[in-house]
């Protein structure tokens, strides 16, 4: 039998920054466990095998968040969408902790969360098993020589279109106008389509938006917040 081989991937950015405050500490050590989505890593599942998500959502839709920062978002639609089962993937753990804190204030049931980089929960969901993705205020690598760090690049979108489902939705909020070039010329090329027809499709917010703490920040710092809708064709 042939065994599988580890995937050489380059992570970059931040897994830490400050000291966890001591709440914090403890909803990673009481809350993380069981609200990880089984075993995504390398290390717990060699074999790459398939995600349950009947089992971990109970056939409710599923929604995948890239990135969720502090989890504003993410909860939000949780507790909006409760019939909706929803995945959260970062890899700074001061985020995830932010997270964890939220959805205890909350008590939200329906998220799922994989503290490290979505690439690895790429490979273990089921093709065509998501309804909606999110890719909110990405890191936006300004340099040139690292816009193939960004996420809307070929080793992202690939299996991200493998996972979406036929006309789900892919949302990218930023306020970066390169990167708003960027994701409008590679995201169409993997199999998606741009769903605006006028200015205020890509100006305005969607419906159910939340404003986060990092568009907060690009507001004070003069920066405009583009909202852009894709639709796995």
């Amino acid at each position: 039998m042939t065994t599988p081989q580890r995937p050489r991937r380059n992570f970059y950015g931040r897994l830490k920054g400050k000291s966890l405050k001591p709440s914090q500490r403890s909803y990673i050590a009481e809350d993380l466990s069981d609200l990880s989505p089984g075993a995504v890593s390398w290390e717990d599942n060699p074999a790459r095998d398939t995600l349950d998500l009947e089992g971990l959502f109970g056939g409710r839709p599923v929604w995948l968040e890239v990135g969720f920062g502090g989890g504003e978002h993410l909860v939000h639609q949780a507790v909006a969408n409760p019939d909706v089962g929803i995945i959260g993937c970062e890899p700074y753990i001061n985020g995830v902790a932010m997270l964890l804190g939220k959805i205890r204030r909350a008590e939200a049931d329906n998220i799922a969360v994989h503290p490290g980089d979505v690439r690895d929960m790429f490979d273990v969901l089921p093709e065509a098993s998501i309804d909606r993705a999110f890719l909110l205020y990405p890191d936006p690598w300004p340099k040139a020589r690292h816009h193939r760090r960004r996420f809307v690049t070929e080793e992202h979108l690939v299996p991200l279109a493998r996972v979406l489902k036929p006309g789900a939705i892919f949302r990218v909020a930023t306020d970066i106008e390169d990167y708003v070039r960027q994701t409008l010329e590679e995201v169409p090329r993997f199999g998606f389509e741009w769903l605006a027809e006028r200015p205020g499709d890509w100006r305005a917010p969607w419906d159910d938006w939340i404003s986060t703490r990092y568009e907060q920040k690009a507001l004070r710092e003069g920066r405009v917040p583009h909202y852009l809708t894709f639709r796995r064709t």
